[in-house]
């Protein structure tokens, strides 16, 4: 199994605090099934800035420690960028790591109440370069989640959406949950990934994931987010599903 989006990397943004943190989570993710995992942590949120020459070397030190300890788990370098006025510049000033070696694919966070007015205009910008954006965890986007179909103007353009896997199987709670199944559902998001934190904190959850939505939609739908979470390491093209809207129930007096 492959996990596209994880903060294994230690000491560098709120996830993994050292580097016994990152061989606990490793061991976890084993434990799942998983594989490769694509290092991603934060960058550009205001908070954590992780460019792309500082994120290289750590992720080969870290795959020496997993090595040295016969850990069997590949991983890979990649970031999650935030969206600012400023990442064209980032991109061509090569600080921005894809999901793959062609830089292709690149993994962009929204803030967590917001869709930026600029969005559009970078994401038009970005697919003018050849690069495909794919938005992180849309179901804990208060915009997303008042009206799930506003991804659908992004998958237009030819972008992509990954769902978090906690957010599936209910660690962030019912409303959270109730957008992630609509999502899935509807194939407004393409992908699940872990969005994994810690062994004690925001954790993988993407072994239930799958098995949660294999029971709700069935082995063919879980089988071709694998494919795509392969396709995005790779930097291949994938197979879009089609995606439809979501329908708002009515209410009122009979």
């Amino acid at each position: 199994m492959i996990d596209l989006h994880c903060h294994i990397l230690p000491g560098i943004d709120d996830g993994a605090e050292d580097l016994a943190a990152s061989i606990a989570m490793a061991e976890k993710a084993i434990s799942q099934g998983i594989t490769h995992i694509l290092c991603t942590p934060h960058h550009n949120n205001g908070k954590y800035t992780n460019p792309k020459s500082s994120v290289v070397p750590q992720v080969l030190s870290l795959q020496d420690e997993l090595d040295k300890r016969n850990l069997p788990l590949t991983v890979l370098e990649g970031q999650e960028v935030r969206i600012t006025g400023e990442l064209i510049s980032e991109v061509q000033n090569d600080n921005i790591l894809f999901t793959d070696l062609a830089d292709t694919y690149i993994l962009i966070e929204f803030p967590t109440m917001d869709v930026p007015a600029y969005t559009e205009d970078i994401f038009f910008q970005l697919r003018s370069l050849g690069k495909i954006p794919v938005i992180v965890h849309p179901e804990r986007n208060a915009k997303f989640r008042e009206d799930p179909n506003r991804l659908i103007e992004y998958l237009d353009m030819g972008c992509l959406a990954q769902l978090t896997a906690p957010s599936y199987v209910g660690i962030f709670g019912k409303s959270i949950q109730k957008t992630a199944k609509e999502m899935v559902e509807h194939n407004l998001v393409q992908m699940v990934a872990s969005d994994a934190h810690g062994v004690n904190k925001r954790n993988f959850y993407l072994k239930e994931a799958y098995e949660a939505i294999t029971k709700d939609f069935g082995e063919e739908k879980v089988a071709a987010m694998k494919q795509v979470a392969k396709d995005l390491l790779n930097g291949d093209q994938i197979v879009m599903p089609n995606y439809t809207v979501v329908k708002k129930k009515k209410f009122g007096l009979f």
